[in-house]
């Protein structure tokens, strides 16, 4: 039987059904009108796949920093979980690192592309693997799972529940201060940051601007990239 996880208030959870992505159908409610707070997931052990629907009061340019937060909640929770040698740093613009190799990411769509309208929903997913997927340890060495990395005492409905109560804290950051205070969070967690990249373009990671998007140098030049360029389309 499939523990329950216990949500913070303002939060939700529904179980999906078996072979059924939570992303999707997060998105397939979200268009049909769920609450706000609701927070879809699976059931499997050998990964958490989850996603939140949010209900954006801001135009989209400004709700898409909320994957910031939710990324913020997954490393904060692992870290929370997780022993303390374990380090967790993100990848622009989706990727969750865990002892410099790939560790799952998040996914997030809405119903707008518009960076000046308002979405009536954003939906932020993440995935993140605890038993290796279709491969022998060590055959993809820039790829990993929480039990290869000392988490196997971790379960997915444990890091849920970890993950939504950090994340609806950040939310609440968030909305009363905006994006400085998430930035500065997120800042240090980036390890590209500053760095030569090779995705999503080939360029100098020189940071984010104040509307969380990336500034990305070549040559002369410095080029500008929105996480709504990365959003799912549906």
């Amino acid at each position: 039987m499939i523990e329950s996880p216990q949500f913070p208030p303002l939060l939700s959870g529904e179980l999906v059904p078996r072979h059924t992505d939570p992303f999707d159908k997060a998105v397939s409610r979200a268009i049909a009108g769920v609450d706000s707070g609701t927070i879809f997931y699976s059931g499997e052990d050998d990964a958490l796949r989850a996603a939140l629907v949010l209900a954006p009061e801001t135009p989209l340019e400004e709700a898409i920093q909320a994957v910031y937060v939710a990324q913020l909640g997954l490393a904060e929770s692992l870290g929370a979980l997780a022993p303390p040698e374990v380090p967790v740093y993100f990848q622009w613009p989706d990727r969750i690192k865990v002892n410099n190799a790939v560790c799952g990411g998040v996914r997030f769509a809405a119903d707008v592309s518009d960076p000046e309208a308002y979405p009536n929903w954003l939906v932020i997913g993440i995935d993140v693997p605890f038993a290796p997927v279709g491969a022998e340890p060590g055959e993809h060495p820039n790829q990993t799972c929480l039990r290869e990395e000392g988490c196997g005492d971790i379960t997915p409905m444990a890091l849920l529940e970890s993950w939504s109560k950090h994340t609806l804290l950040w939310l609440n950051y968030f909305m009363d201060s905006g994006f400085e205070r998430v930035h500065q969070e997120w800042r240090p967690r980036c390890d590209t940051l500053g760095k030569i990249v090779d995705q999503p373009k080939p360029g100098l990671f020189v940071g984010l601007d104040e509307k969380g998007r990336m500034l990305l140098r070549q040559d002369v030049m410095t080029e500008t990239l929105s996480l709504i360029e990365f959003a799912e389309h549906l």
